[in-house]
């Protein structure tokens, strides 16, 4: 994959460094599951308009991986990461003083570019700069990040939104603006960019290159990965606020259960951390999205509190561990010139499907659609992903990619 060693204490330093934009990511996004919540009270929305903030948010991650991917390729890992960061930090604290929900959710697009590029420039610049060996484990555990972000959206909102008001919440998801003049000093750019290149490839070539004969077949994959993952995540994730309220729980208690369910994510990661570079990439991407799957329509179908949080924890567990080994898995997929093009234009795609998922659950919601049904039609979304790797993916483990073509870890795993 061209990468180059670097030190152990640099490897830790950059994953910090990295990973704390993700956090601040995780958070904001996060923070949307719960103001949702609130303005439904506040502002007297409906289902459907609850269901456009989190797509319109969406709508900007997908136009922001694309762009953040191509020119990432272009001039270099780092500048585009800074922009980014900037980006989502500034629209984050503009919308705290929003008193109109056109405004709100026109700031939610710009936070939404700003989300959508960093993720993936992030995760391609963490796997060219460490070994081949501990590539796949230090990306899922860049994700372990996210999840700090999600609790620390949920420790937000349980605190603050209540008594301080969602306002409070979206200004403190604006602290990251400050942290952009840390990372311009303490991360280094990708190795490919630290020399001069002879010719940079145009933009048309590198988008060109993920569908030549080499790369096509992986390109289908991933689309399909992650659209429906996605389509399923956020369209359930976004929610669970809203539907612990929606099946009759307070408003600051459903805060509470939600916290509880996103803090089983950081257990589901560190066991595919461990499980990456021990089983396969496609194992636990397969093995973690069926167990999601089956979770997920428990959960839809639950009508006891203490099913709904077991279910609930499990989903977590399973779904974002399947996750963190997905952003691993995609780089992989490409060599160095394209990489960023490749990872960045798959997670447009997965915001394509970010964008109908939570706009589906807050049509069917109105439409009076039992949660029963709606959760299995997500699930169904989860276990068509898991296909596409069972069928369509390669193994990218690096010891697994000296076997025989054709011949995956999966395959002895099975």
């Amino acid at each position: 994959m061209g990468t180059t060693i670097i030190k152990p204490v640099a490897k830790k330093k950059l994953l910090f460094v990295a990973g704390l934009g993700w956090l601040f990511d995780a958070m904001d996004v996060g923070i949307i599951a719960f103001i949702g919540a609130a303005l439904m009270k506040d502002w007297n929305l409906l289902p459907q308009q609850v269901g456009w903030i989190g797509s319109v948010n969406s709508l900007g991650m997908m136009v922001g991986a694309l762009l953040a991917g191509i020119f990432a390729d272009r001039v270099g890992r780092k500048p585009i990461l800074l922009a980014t960061v900037l980006l989502f930090s500034l629209a984050s604290g503009f919308s705290a003083l929003t008193t109109t929900f056109a405004a709100f959710l026109t700031l939610r697009f710009f936070i939404g570019l700003g989300l959508g590029g960093e993720l993936p420039v992030s995760s391609t610049l963490v796997s060219e700069s460490i070994p081949e060996k501990h590539s796949g484990r230090t990306i899922v555990l860049l994700d372990t990040f996210w999840v700090a972000g999600w609790i620390l959206a949920a420790v937000i909102s349980y605190f603050v939104i209540p008594k301080f008001g969602w306002q409070s919440a979206l200004l403190i998801c604006a602290l990251p603006a400050l942290y952009t003049v840390y990372l311009r000093r303490e991360i280094p750019d990708s190795p490919s960019f630290r020399q001069p290149r002879k010719k940079k490839p145009s933009i048309k070539e590198n988008m060109k290159a993920i569908w030549s004969s080499k790369y096509a077949k992986s390109t289908i994959m991933l689309w399909l990965l992650w659209f429906c993952v996605f389509f399923a995540y956020y369209g359930m994730f976004l929610w669970l606020p809203s539907v612990m309220v929606l099946k009759g729980f307070a408003l600051v208690k459903s805060f509470g259960y939600v916290l509880i369910m996103t803090l089983a994510q950081l257990p589901g990661l560190l066991s595919a951390a461990w499980l990456i570079d021990k089983v396969g990439r496609k194992f636990v991407i397969i093995t973690y999205l069926i167990m999601a799957a089956i979770c997920g329509y428990f959960f839809g179908n639950a009508d006891s509190l203490a099913m709904l949080m077991i279910c609930g924890i499990l989903l977590s567990f399973f779904n974002v561990g399947a996750i963190g080994t997905i952003w691993a898995y995609t780089p992989e997929q490409y060599e160095s010139k394209i990489r960023s093009t490749g990872t960045g234009m798959a997670s447009a795609i997965g915001r394509i499907g970010g964008i109908l998922g939570p706009l589906l659950l807050g049509y069917l919601v109105a439409a009076e659609v039992t949660f029963g049904i709606i959760f299995a039609i997500f699930c169904g979304f989860i276990v068509i992903g898991a296909l596409s790797v069972l069928l369509l993916g390669k193994e990218t483990r690096p010891d697994a990619l000296d076997m025989d073509e054709g011949e995956t870890s999966l395959d002895h795993a099975l």
